[in-house]
């Protein structure tokens, strides 16, 4: 069993560029993963006024597949597959990095031209090793192929992986926990501990696991086990996400990670050298960060 202890986590905030900040709650120094999740970053709720729109330069991943999940907002993914598509909320956008691939993430000409409100989480999952150097692919699901509930105040979504007699269309690469959920005022949610690790967010609102109080934009992870109660005294918004455990640590540097230190340090002379891909129709390129 893993040793995971409750430990409740605080965001750090965390600058984009252009003044666009995000929350980061993993990794974080006494817990850099809870299951595959080795990141979470909660973006938003930010007012982009027209004219104005989030842009993530072409940039590289190894080891790891991106998943991104809005809430409101749009997004527009590029990639060095070829890969083009926009994300808008309930849809989940997962790349998997594998041996190597260059993305891109701007808000579309319309949303840009218009203004809009952006809201959103994108995570990190961990490839397990025998997968750490596969080719990279990029899937695109819609909301309306994702599975929900609804039953005595809370709606819940599926994410990705299995939980609550549910399963996501998402592939994923091992176990996996990763659902949204709302809560009226005055509704509960069991919790089953049939996922070895597990954290909850909150987004919003007031709300008690097992009585204890756990106050917005932080997150808790739970013990292994135990049936947790998670209860809304207003209404509320929560993701939990997990899984199994890893098969051993990851090393992450920039946007790479790996369970091999030397990958990493071939993955930055990929990048300097031009080795990894580009993004069709895109020229910008990102230094290597200096720390």
């Amino acid at each position: 069993m893993s040793d995971m202890t409750p430990l409740l986590i605080e965001p750090r905030l965390h600058d984009l560029g252009d003044g666009f900040t995000v929350r980061r709650l993993l990794p974080f120094r006494l817990r850099r993963h809870v299951g595959p999740f080795v990141f979470f970053d909660h973006i938003g709720p930010a007012e982009l006024p027209p004219g104005r729109g989030l842009d993530v330069r072409p940039h590289p991943h190894i080891g790891l597949a991106t998943v991104t999940y809005l809430f409101e907002g749009a997004l527009g993914h590029r990639d060095s597959l070829g890969s083009v598509q926009v994300i808008r909320p309930g849809d989940v956008n997962w790349m998997t990095a594998g041996r190597g691939i260059v993305h891109s993430e701007r808000t579309p000409p319309e949303e840009r031209a218009a203004g809009h409100r952006m809201h959103g989480i994108q995570t990190w999952v961990a490839l397990p090793r025998e997968h750490e150097e596969t080719a990279p692919e990029f899937l695109h699901y819609p909301a309306s192929t994702l599975p929900e509930r609804e039953q005595d105040g809370v709606r819940l979504r599926v994410i990705a992986g299995r939980s609550f007699g549910l399963e996501s269309p998402v592939r994923v690469y091992a176990p996996t926990l990763y659902a949204d959920v709302h809560l009226a005022g005055g509704a509960s949610l069991r919790v089953p501990g049939e996922h070895e690790e597990r954290a909850i967010y909150v987004l919003d609102g007031d709300v008690r696991v097992d009585g204890e109080p756990l106050a917005p934009q932080r997150m808790l992870v739970l013990a292994a086990g135990a049936d947790i109660e998670v209860a809304a005294t207003s209404a509320a918004h929560v993701v939990l996400c997990g899984g199994a455990p890893l098969d051993g640590e990851r090393t992450i540097w920039w946007n790479f990670v790996s369970s091999d230190r030397a990958r990493i340090e071939r993955a930055k002379a990929d990048w300097l050298a031009q080795r990894i891909g580009v993004v069709p129709g895109e020229t910008e390129f990102i230094p290597l960060p200096e720390h």
